[in-house]
């Protein structure tokens, strides 16, 4: 069974940047697409980008267009979510899932991370 931990997450100032990892165990990434979501309180999980097995094919969520970046390294087994230009709104538990194909549903969740964005 694929399992993910995701790592990265912290406080950071309203424009400063973070890089969540998400490391996978149990089963190679290959054949999964790969997706960052967050939850922030009070609010339901949202998908925040996705990237296909192959890596040749993302997307993202309208809120995180431009400052965003999520990459994978299928040799280490692990998805990245580049976060730049942050604002108080990212602020959220932010979990990476896999799934056959981005528009799928997903099969398994990491534990989350937390990512604060503040003054």
């Amino acid at each position: 069974q694929l399992q993910l931990v995701e790592s990265g997450g912290g406080l950071v100032q309203p424009g400063g940047s973070l890089r969540l990892s998400c490391a996978a165990s149990g089963l190679a990434l290959d054949y999964y697409a790969l997706g960052w979501f967050r939850q922030a309180p009070g609010k339901e999980r949202e998908g925040v980008a996705c990237i296909s097995s192959s890596g040749g094919s993302t997307n993202y969520a309208d809120s995180v267009k431009g400052r965003f970046t999520i990459s994978r390294d299928n040799a280490k087994n692990t998805v990245y979510l580049q976060m730049n230009s942050l604002k108080p709104e990212d602020t959220a538990v932010y979990y990476c899932a896999s799934r056959y194909y981005c528009s799928g549903p997903v099969s398994s969740w990491g534990q989350g991370t937390q990512v604060t964005v503040s003054s």
